[in-house]
């Protein structure tokens, strides 16, 4: 494939990612600092900020139903669609956030609220990275489909050090000052986001090979009977993003509320190594896409399981030099082998009739599962000397990921319109076929 649409297609992924966890970002910063006194000041401090934490992750129950809902869209009617309609619909809710009244105004109709809108956050993000990976891989060419794919992902990295930089200076702002209407500038900020990223979707192509694609009326119903193993695999693989919901959320509350490190030291070790993933998950993909996906993405997963021991023992010692190090080099250097190269390592398992579907059904369940790895390790304990017990818990996690990926077929080498087993089909057929095909 050749001109700018291959380019195209990539800053398109990584917009939308990157929105996504400005968003994220965002919202659970909000929800941990202003939330709990904006829309349920009626309960004590630490009852309104849970409930407000609890509003964050109510955006997780609605991915599965998303996953499926846009999935099925984007394998019957186009990618095109689905990375248009997710880029509004997180736009609009993530706006709309910013412009809730208060508790103080409207009563419980304001939590209410807040929570029809996290649910709109978390549809979105079920179609949104599947929808750009598919886009990304598909208009990518034969021999860089990795490194194109890659761009999703480093878009999360770029959305994240976008929203502490807006962030920071919003939480230095007075008290009154921050919970009238300072919290919700960076939501509002989203809307130029949304805006550059729309630009740049409606005028993407649809991808050659969806195009010759003869569609299915239920892809999910050829997906399940054709590519279960291949949905299970994912799956399992994406538990790996255990390792990133540890260390952001596990580590931090460990080094901080337990060990007592100070709170800013420790978030500068996300942002570091944030800034050293954008330029390690390129590199890294386009090493996968000479030497295949499975070599990278194994060695990654391996790699995090052996370094997170270190980086929590130099928590538990309390040396700063140390965990910057181990942190950078476990987040910034041995996560970005698994983030670089699964979007391709992923939707190379399915044929185009099903790809959108199996990406975003098989990776929102692993994360889903991965979300709840910080509740896993808490109930390992919260003590001082706990950290062994989670830096095991951790490796057992990045093993088994490694070896559902170990599982899969090598693809690197295979010609696009051949993955997932299907073979090419004629150019000029776009077939509305019944499930049996």
């Amino acid at each position: 494939m050749t001109g700018s649409m291959p380019r195209k297609a990539a800053l398109a992924a990584w917009i939308g990612s990157a929105l996504e966890y400005y968003d994220f970002f965002i919202y659970g910063t909000a929800a941990a600092l202003v939330f709990g006194k904006v829309f349920f000041p009626a309960s004590s401090p630490a009852t309104g900020t849970l409930l407000a934490l609890a509003t964050f992750g109510v955006g997780y129950l609605a991915r599965p139903v998303g996953a499926f809902v846009l999935g099925h869209v984007g394998d019957r009617f186009g990618r095109k669609r689905v990375l248009v309609f997710t880029l509004l619909l997180m736009g609009f809710a993530t706006f709309c956030v910013g412009c809730l009244p208060t508790y103080a105004s409207v009563g419980v109709l304001a939590p209410v609220l807040l929570v029809v809108l996290r649910l709109l956050q978390g549809l979105s993000a079920a179609g949104e990275q599947a929808g750009a990976n598919s886009m990304s891989l598909e208009h990518a060419p034969e021999h860089r489909r990795a490194y194109f794919t890659s761009f999703t992902l480093s878009g999360t990295q770029a959305g994240q050090i976008l929203a502490t930089a807006i962030f920071l200076p919003v939480a230095a702002l007075p008290q009154q000052d921050l919970l009238t209407w300072g919290w919700r500038l960076p939501f509002w900020a989203s809307a130029l986001v949304v805006v550059v990223g729309f630009v740049i979707r409606r005028k993407l192509d649809e991808t050659p090979v969806f195009e010759r694609t003869e569609v299915a009326k239920l892809p999910v119903a050829i997906l399940f009977r054709q590519h279960w193993a291949d949905v299970l695999r994912v799956i399992v693989a994406a538990t790996i993003a255990s390792v990133s919901t540890i260390f952001t959320v596990y580590a931090l509350s460990y080094a901080v509320n337990t060990i007592g490190l100070s709170r800013t030291p420790m978030l500068w070790v996300g942002v570091l190594a944030n800034i050293v993933a954008l330029a390690a998950i390129p590199l890294l993909a386009g090493l996968a896409d000479r030497v295949g996906r499975k070599p990278v993405f194994i060695t990654g997963c391996l790699a995090c399981g052996v370094l997170i021991f270190p980086y929590l023992w130099s928590i538990s010692i309390g040396s700063y030099a140390l965990l910057f190090v181990l942190g950078i080099a476990l987040f910034g250097v041995a996560y970005s082998g698994v983030n670089g190269v699964w979007p391709a390592l992923y939707g190379e398992m399915f044929s185009a009739r099903v790809r959108l579907s199996g990406m975003a059904i098989g990776t929102q369940i692993g994360f889903a599962v991965a979300g709840f790895a910080p509740s896993v390790v808490a109930a390992i304990g919260s003590g001082k000397q706990d950290w062994l017990g989670v830096a095991i818990f951790t490796a057992a996690v990045c093993v088994v990921a490694a070896l559902a990926a170990a599982t899969a077929r090598e693809t690197h080498r295979v010609p696009t319109a051949h993955l997932g087993g299907a073979a090419p089909a004629a150019p000029s057929t776009v077939v509305a076929s019944a499930v049996d095909g």
